[in-house]
């Protein structure tokens, strides 16, 4: 089984750093390294220094090879119960501010933003609501803003939107034509879409509630513990950070500002000893 040769890929992130200035070099190991096997599959290439010229001279290629250091998975409502979580303990909160700033970390295509929207929508707060949508790759970002998808990802939403508690029919919330279903555009008026790197980029804004699902997973614990940080920074006072399912703020020094408001469905509350006023 082939190897990752380890000077190769340190040479190769190093200067994807460089040059573009996003960081994978404290990505998790084991997962990063399958990814970057992948890469060579994909392309035909037997090592990774035969990625460099390509990375270092032509921009096109290094967007193309992007989303495939990344991971996107997702889906409508995934994971419902967390959902349910966010509806019954997380919107009573929001609720008690007048414009809600809502921060979804690492959004890839969408799907998780316009969950969030139709949740705010049926508990009256959307309308009051800056939902900011961020994510490393643009090209993802702009799947997410387009809101079109396909029409089979919507199995996955119908399954999911009534454990999260939907209160509406899901078809009240897209339009189905050509094998594609084309989601309400309302649902992201209120939506700041924009390219974020977790990894080396400051506070993004000042958010009441950061959703970041499922991303944490891939980095090395040092990694983890600065963009804990990152989100600590960013949250206002008494402010709820969402994780996903196999992700933890254990084992990180900054986790120790979080407080479970829901420890099955990791949903944390920032510690009111370490917030802003």
């Amino acid at each position: 089984m082939m190897e990752v040769d380890a000077v190769e890929k340190h040479l190769l992130l190093e200067g994807i750093f460089l040059k573009y200035g996003y960081d994978f070099r404290e990505y998790a190991t084991a997962a990063f390294d399958r990814r970057l096997l992948s890469v060579l599959q994909r392309f035909g290439l037997p090592r990774l220094i035969d990625l460099l010229p390509k990375v270092y001279n032509d921009r096109q290629f290094f967007l193309e090879l992007l989303p495939l250091l990344t991971i996107g998975t997702t889906e409508h409502f995934r994971d419902p119960l967390f959902f349910k979580a966010l509806r019954d303990e997380v919107v009573p909160v929001l609720k008690t501010y007048p414009n809600p700033r809502v921060w979804v970390a690492g959004c890839s295509t969408g799907e998780e933003i316009y969950s969030v929207a139709i949740m705010l929508k049926e508990e009256g707060l959307l309308d009051r609501t800056t939902i900011y949508a961020t994510d490393i790759n643009p090209r993802v970002l702009a799947i997410a803003n387009e809101g079109i998808y396909p029409i089979d990802t919507i199995q996955a939403f119908s399954k999911n939107y009534v454990p999260a508690g939907g209160t509406r029919a899901p078809s009240e919330y897209y339009t189905a034509a050509y094998g594609l279903a084309c989601m309400d555009p309302t649902l992201r008026a209120g939506v700041v879409f924009s390219e974020h790197n977790l990894t080396t980029d400051g506070v993004f804004t000042e958010a009441h509630l950061i959703l970041c699902r499922n991303v944490m997973i891939y980095f090395s614990k040092e990694l983890q513990n600065r963009v804990l940080e990152l989100f600590l920074n960013s949250l206002v006072h008494r402010g709820i950070l969402g994780l996903g399912s196999k992700e933890s703020v254990r084992f990180c020094p900054a986790g120790e500002m979080l407080q479970p408001l829901n420890a099955e469905q990791k949903i944390f509350q920032k510690d009111t000893g370490h917030g802003r006023m």
